[in-house]
């Protein structure tokens, strides 16, 4: 199993104060002789008569020496996920996990915008010092 990101207590928290309960620590998916670990599986229960929502979440620091670095590594982890959670995993909805810093560094810039209005990827946008949820985008 990978090392925690150091974020992963901190997403944890804000997600339950988000009222979400962690139903997978981490979310684990396997194809064939694959083994994938998706950081965090979690679900809430929306409304009666709509059921509960699944999500998974895969948290990711930004903290080597080159953002586009971390962003490539980031994105094609995703897309694995996302594929292999299609067949394994179709009720839950996969976000990439980000904080305040990244999200504005990388997501407001113009290579960011192209991602999220292409609709590649969702992200949960959380404040590390606080511990909360700050922004659903997808």
């Amino acid at each position: 199993m990978p090392a925690k990101d150091i974020y992963h207590d901190t997403v944890r928290n804000a997600l339950i104060k988000d009222g979400w309960t962690i139903t997978d620590d981490p979310l684990r998916l396997q194809v064939g002789l694959h083994k994938m670990f998706v950081d965090l599986g979690a679900e809430k229960l929306i409304a009666a008569e709509r059921g509960e929502e699944k999500i998974a979440v895969e948290i990711k620091s930004f903290v080597s020496r080159s953002e586009l670095r971390d962003l490539e590594q980031a994105i094609g982890q995703y897309t694995l996920y996302e594929s292999v959670m299609a067949i394994k995993e179709p009720q839950r909805r996969l976000f990439l996990a980000v904080r305040r810093k990244v999200y504005f560094a990388i997501f407001e810039a113009e290579l960011g915008k192209i991602l999220l209005r292409n609709k590649r990827i969702s992200l949960v946008v959380f404040d590390e010092k606080t511990e909360e949820i700050l922004q659903w985008i997808s």
